[in-house]
């Protein structure tokens, strides 16, 4: 990570931290930097956000700093930021920039930037343009004809949906589903892309107003969306958060379906279909042990990274594998997708529910869960009161404990001012105590 960018993009609270000043000037470095890659080529970039207030304020420097560094500029809307890397590449695009702070509160914003193709920045390119942040503008500036042009695109949404469709051609006839859209970017495309694929759908939270993204809603809110699974007798329930590059599950019953049981129902799809590469699937050291014992007794190997999608990415594409996710619902497809994509994952979900004639529930009981509790600690600084010696002996002392039974993971967020305390153990009760007293000493630094 860099003095800006974290392990997703940039991000703020949005006009303090994140300022239009800062948009304008981040974008209109990562302008010049890939001018300076593409040779003769003018750079050409697509805008896409979600649809919090300040993502109005924030799309407008946006497309002042590109323009004024000479970028023509293809305004997409709002749309989930997966869409946003499909468009980077089926527009041609140099750069994708996404405006979405994705399950965060509605006064955060950030910004997400995709090279050619659809793919996050590779960490040199960052450091490029962080360079170029810092140093300002070094040459002239373009003038006259040299300023760039801004468009919109009004099939962005449309060669989206044909996309997934084609990636997930299942027919979902006879399955009922809600669809919890977060009041976010899937707020105008989920419904219709599952109703279009077959399903039965009851759309939710898909009236956005600027101020309530995510808002007791999404998949950091399942409850009430298992209410409504359960009100209206569905098959099962889908959640997205604010930018739907995530998707959580409710079964008929109401009980939530969390990311390694979807990424493990995927992963046995793949394998029975023999199209999972090496039968090996990608996760991160956030995933359940129950995972790791599900996939070792389907014979799959487990590839576990740090957390964070974008090493889950990395390591898809080091070794050319097929799938990958995170428990909080994030899951790649590297046959149809350059980054995780909720809508996707939530169409072969439901291909898997309807193509097994089983129910959602049953393909997800291949995972026993061990109890697991996370605490968020705001800290005022996550480096410094991770790697504290108190912190350290208080973990280690957990892992004592714990043994072969179960485990601890401590780690600064990717994105906020919070240290995050998991544990696992064989009771709730034990993983309750651990974690509750390793969260007080993180307190006390």
């Amino acid at each position: 990570m860099g003095k800006h960018f974290g392990t997703d993009g940039v991000r703020g609270l949005a006009n303090v931290e994140l300022t239009p000043e800062l948009a304008l000037a981040l974008v209109s470095a990562a302008a010049r930097v890939l001018a300076s890659h593409g040779g003769a080529r003018r750079p050409f970039a697509v805008v896409g956000r979600d649809p919090r207030l300040s993502g109005e304020m924030l799309e407008a420097a946006v497309v002042a700093g590109l323009t004024s560094a000479g970028a023509d500029v293809k305004l997409l809307g709002v749309l989930p930021t997966p869409a946003i890397a499909f468009l980077t590449q089926e527009y041609d695009a140099d750069l994708g920039v996404v405006l979405s702070a994705s399950h965060n509160s509605m006064p955060d914003n950030g910004i997400k930037l995709f090279a050619r193709g659809g793919v996050k920045l590779p960490d040199d390119i960052e450091a490029e343009i962080e360079a170029e942040l810092d140093r300002g503008w070094s040459r002239p500036r373009p003038v006259g004809a040299e300023v760039g042009r801004v468009t919109l695109a009004f099939d962005g949404a449309e060669r989206y949906m044909r996309h997934l469709l084609a990636a997930a051609p299942q027919s979902l006839t006879g399955l009922s589903v809600v669809v919890d859209c977060a009041h976010g970017a899937a707020s105008y495309v989920a419904g219709e892309l599952y109703a279009r694929a077959g399903a039965k759908v009851v759309t939710v939270a898909a009236e956005p107003d600027g101020l309530n993204i995510n808002d007791g809603v999404g998949s950091t809110h399942v409850e009430a969306l298992a209410a409504l699974v359960l009100e209206h007798g569905a098959d099962l329930g889908i959640a997205h958060d604010g930018d739907a590059d995530r998707c959580l599950a409710v079964d008929a019953d109401g009980v939530v379906v969390d990311g390694d049981q979807i990424l493990a129902i995927c992963a046995q799809e793949l394998k029975l279909a023999g199209e999972l590469v090496d039968d090996t699937v990608v996760a991160t050291v956030m995933s359940n042990l129950g995972f790791h014992h599900a996939m070792r007794d389907a014979g799959i190997k487990v590839l576990t990274t740090g957390v964070g999608d974008r090493y889950v990415l990395e390591a898809l594409n080091e070794h050319r594998l097929s799938l990958g996710g995170e428990q909080s619902g994030h899951v790649i497809f590297t046959d149809a997708a350059t980054t995780g994509d909720g809508l996707l994952t939530a169409l072969r979900l439901m291909s898997s529910v309807v193509t097994s004639g089983r129910t959602l529930a049953e393909l997800a009981a291949v995972v026993t869960r061990l109890p697991q509790v996370l605490v968020n600690v705001t800290v005022s600084d996550k480096s410094r009161v991770a790697s504290a010696a108190e912190v350290v002996t208080a973990v280690a002392e957990a892992e004592a404990e714990l043994g072969d039974e179960g485990r601890i993971l401590l780690r600064p967020s990717g994105t906020e001012q919070l240290v995050r305390v998991m544990v696992e153990a064989l009771t709730q009760q034990h993983a309750d105590a651990v974690a509750t007293r390793v969260a007080a000493v993180v307190r006390t630094v």
